[in-house]
């Protein structure tokens, strides 16, 4: 039976700060048949993945705009207002993230993350400034679900996968840390965070 993990490893996107490109895309598209299709059909998350692995925001809406040149302005808007697709922090990842600070547990941020956005979006909240490292895929070359990404964590940062609690909200992402020995929680319910902490015996 392993133990009590020491350690926490947090996704950054929808675990603590809100990201959904609608948010932005709604003022672009008003109707929401519109919309959805411009996000699924065109700016669809498979095509942002590459930025995540170090690709540019330039390259990859240049390469989009030349297959969809009737949409050129939205897809630049990718770039140019990526900030407005984010909606704020998650209060109740904050506050769980300053008590495990405040208890002297590690804690570390594990992203599929652009190397030009993840300085922004790490002074969106103050927890950030509480966690004790960063992984963050455009940097490092490697992505979820890969398992390479999370052995460079424990790594980087001396602990090994069954000492680690790994929060976020894919599946998928989830699936590879539990393969890998990590415990892991699917984050899909802010209210439910802190018990599920408690549960850990980390708070």
């Amino acid at each position: 039976m392993r133990g009590t993990p020491r350690a926490v490893v947090w996704d950054v996107g929808n675990v603590i700060v809100r990201w959904d490109p609608r948010t932005l895309y709604s003022k672009i598209f008003p109707d929401p048949a519109q919309c959805d299709r411009f996000l699924g059909e065109v700016c669809t998350m498979a095509w942002h993945g590459p930025t995540d692995g170090g690709v540019t925001f330039a390259d990859n809406c240049a390469a989009l705009s030349a297959r969809h040149p009737e949409h050129e302005a939205a897809i630049w808007a990718w770039k140019h207002r990526w900030s407005e697709m984010f909606s704020g922090p998650i209060p109740e990842t904050e506050a769980a993230i300053a008590a495990l600070h405040a208890h002297g547990v590690q804690q570390y941020a594990l992203t599929n993350m652009s190397h030009e956005t993840w300085e922004s979006t790490f002074a969106m909240s103050p927890a950030f400034g509480l966690l004790d490292g960063r992984i963050v895929s455009g940097l490092e070359g490697v992505m979820k679900p890969g398992p390479e990404i999370f052995r460079l964590v424990c790594d980087r940062y001396g602990f090994a996968a069954d000492e680690a609690l790994f929060v976020d909200d894919g599946a998928g992402n989830i699936a590879a840390a539990k393969a890998l020995g990590f415990h892991t929680l699917h984050f899909t319910d802010p209210a439910a965070l802190r018990s599920a902490l408690e549960g850990f015996g980390l708070l």
